[in-house]
């Protein structure tokens, strides 16, 4: 595929409600769109970096930064057998994996469309359903996040994810788990603790908790190593993992037993696969996490979720949880019983709302290669 045009978009989308975290609150999100064009067919891409540093170090403007003055230079006008040749050309553009991912997941939508092929299919995906599971910001007190929680199994979802930071752990779990003695049930702290909190992390093993994400230092490895070894409930590593070095790093250390894959933390469809094979090979499961994205990113969720060792229910939820109107159709949907449908269309599978962006966008900016005379 020969890189025609890249075409990058700042989007500004409102949530549907407040999402609290360890990290803060937020109740906008900065969409950054990549629209790539090869061989006259469009592939779509999001950069789901976050507003502010501080889940890791890009955010959307260091994203549209790497993007336009880094990547394009290397990419519009270059040829590519396949969308993981991408990497290489890259590669003195060192981290930044949220920004590369934007591009790189593009033409992975772009090479599945040309092979008129589901993304799911290329990337070597086997389900055609996935289960899903939900993430619940911290709520002002354990009756109103008990309230959510009924809510959100009512809608079918197969596992509940509480979103917990120090003052606000111990007792709003304790409530889900009284009320709901059998659902499977984690916790988020996004790096909100210590090793000195080992002793009161310990007090929620009596939950019976399927994991605790990511409580301390976000590149701490050899810390939650420790931890693991303290602690009976499984630990699962999410802002640590930034590549498949990392996740190694991490499986023989014993830091976790599970492993979060998000897209843009990795870098892309390309590094993805490969944590997702090597944690495979080593019995360690994996699942897709979240970053309270559009419908775009949400399809290359759902895509990157059929493959084999997605072995737990997923963030990958229902589009209606955070927008009034999605920019993709049909909107992501979740079955009664929590599952989506894998689409089975070429690439993603979804159609991108064009006027919807158009009316969304608040900056924009366009590469075209040059044209070729006489080739």
């Amino acid at each position: 595929m020969r890189i025609e045009s890249i075409t990058l978009r700042e989007l500004e989308m409102r949530l549907k409600s407040p999402f609290e975290t360890s990290f803060g609150v937020t109740q906008k999100r900065r969409i950054l769109l990549v629209e790539v064009l090869a061989d006259g067919v469009t592939g779509w891409g999001e950069v789901t970096a976050t507003e502010a540093p501080f889940y890791n170090y890009e955010t959307a403007d260091t994203a549209w930064h790497i993007i336009s003055d880094f990547l394009t230079p290397r990419l519009v006008g270059k040829e590519l057998r396949a969308a993981a040749e991408m990497e290489s050309l890259v590669s003195g553009v060192r981290g930044h994996q949220m920004a590369k991912a934007g591009v790189e997941n593009a033409l992975w939508d772009i090479e599945a469309r040309q092979k008129n092929v589901p993304l799911s299919k290329l990337l070597g995906g086997t389900l055609t359903e996935i289960a899903c599971g939900v993430s619940l910001g911290i709520r002002e007190n354990p009756e109103l996040l008990v309230e959510k929680v009924t809510a959100e199994l009512s809608q079918g979802y197969q596992r509940i994810k509480l979103k917990i930071k120090p003052g606000k752990d111990f007792d709003f779990v304790a409530a889900v788990r009284k009320q709901f003695p059998n659902i499977l049930l984690s916790v988020d702290a996004n790096s909100a603790y210590t090793l000195a909190d080992r002793d009161h992390l310990r007090r929620l093993d009596e939950f019976g908790l399927l994991m605790i994400e990511q409580p301390l230092q976000w590149d701490d490895i050899y810390g939650h190593a420790k931890l693991q070894k303290q602690i009976e409930t499984a630990l699962y590593l999410d802002e640590s993992i930034s590549h498949s070095r990392h996740a190694e790093a991490a499986i023989e250390l014993g830091a976790c037993r599970i492993i979060n894959v998000k897209l843009g933390r990795v870098g892309g469809h390309t590094e993805a696969r490969r944590v997702h094979d090597l944690c495979q090979a080593h019995a360690i499961p994996v699942w897709c996490g979240g970053m309270l994205e559009s419908g775009v990113g949400r399809a290359h969720n759902v895509a990157m979720s059929t493959l084999p060792n997605f072995m737990l229910p997923g963030d990958v939820s229902a589009s209606q949880r955070y927008w009034a109107n999605d920019i993709i159709e049909p909107e992501v949907m979740v079955s009664d019983q929590g599952t989506i449908r894998v689409p089975q269309g070429p690439g993603i599978g979804y159609t991108v709302k064009r006027k919807l962006v158009e009316q969304l966008t608040v900056k924009k900016k366009y590469w075209k290669a040059e044209v070729m005379v006489g080739a």
